[in-house]
Order: C-alpha cells, then sequence, then structure tokens
C-alpha cells in the first residue's frame, strides 16, 4: 500500500520508526513532513500536503502526527475526499458490542470503526499520548481493517464527500 506520512516537529522521531516499521511490512511511504527538526514549525505547512495527496490518489491512504493530532485532522478535513480520524490511544468500549454486533472489548476498537463505518482514509496520531508499541499496533489495526460496504455506511459517507 503506498502510505502518506507527515507531522510536524510533536510527532518527528515518531514518524521516522513509523516509516521503517511500515517499511519493513511491504508499504511504500512518502513523507510530507520535515526533512529536519525545527521545534516551531506549523503543521498546515506538512499536514496539508499529505492530505492533497492521499484526496488525489497519489496515495492510498494517510497517517499524521502532532502533539495530540487534533489540529493535524482538521487540516486534512479540510480537503476534499479525505475522511481524517484521531486516535489518542488505547481505550475500554463503554459497551462490549463491536463493529461486526460481537462481544468485544478490544482497547482499539475505535480504529476499526473509523474504516469500517466511516472509511476514514486518513488517521491522525496524538504523538504525546502514544508508545512506538501503541503506534505500531494502533497503524496495524487501523491499515487492516477494510471499508465496509453496507448501503447505510456508503450512503452516510457518500454525503459526506458530498457536502465539501
Amino acid at each position: 500500500m503506498k502510505i502518506a506520512l507527515s507531522t510536524d516537529h510533536a510527532g518527528f522521531e515518531a514518524l521516522a520508526t513509523l516509516k521503517e516499521f511500515l517499511e519493513s511490512n511491504g508499504h511504500t511511504c512518502i513523507n510530507y513532513g520535515p526533512s529536519t527538526f525545527v521545534a516551531d514549525d506549523d503543521y498546515p505547512d506538512f499536514i496539508y500536503p499529505a492530505a492533497r495527496a492521499v484526496a488525489s490518489g497519489e496515495c492510498e491512504c494517510g497517517i499524521i502526527f502532532g502533539g495530540s493530532g487534533q489540529g493535524e485532522a482538521m487540516v486534512a478535513n479540510r480537503v476534499r475526499g479525505v475522511r481524517c480520524t484521531v486516535f489518542y490511544g488505547p481505550i475500554a468500549p463503554q459497551s462490549s458490542t463491536d463493529a461486526n454486533g460481537s462481544t468485544s472489548e478490544d482497547p482499539y476498537e475505535i480504529l476499526k470503526l473509523s474504516r469500517q463505518h466511516n472509511h476514514a482514509n486518513v488517521l491522525s496520531l496524538g504523538g504525546r499520548f502514544l508508545n512506538a508499541e501503541q503506534i505500531n499496533h494502533a497503524v496495524q489495526t487501523w491499515l487492516s481493517t477494510s471499508y465496509s460496504d453496507a448501503e447505510r455506511h456508503v450512503r452516510r459517507v457518500q454525503k459526506i464527500d458530498e457536502m465539501m
């Protein structure tokens, strides 16, 4: 899979580690982030090009980092055709019913839902809230989850895409 990667200073080191992990698993990565660490850089400068690469089809999906991941997701979601979700870390579901209607207590279930129900094509990670193991597990979970072809999800995603 061809994946757009980006960050600002807050995820600079984590992104390099993630890129190695992804490439060792057979993915092709294009890094739209900074080439050197600059403590006061601005995330929109790096996130927007990655989001555009996903929207244009140059990349199949994107993974972006920030301190919280929120601002980065806001930038990405400004690009027509991008559906960016944010992940801070593992969290126990309040309900034990998973995305397939089965019982689950998977702390990464929210990632599956973002792909299955919302067809998220960009994942924004809160770098200050995740360690390397959690990042790898989250990304692996997210990438391995397919979009649902259930009519209600397809219809809703189509409405989102038509709004912009």
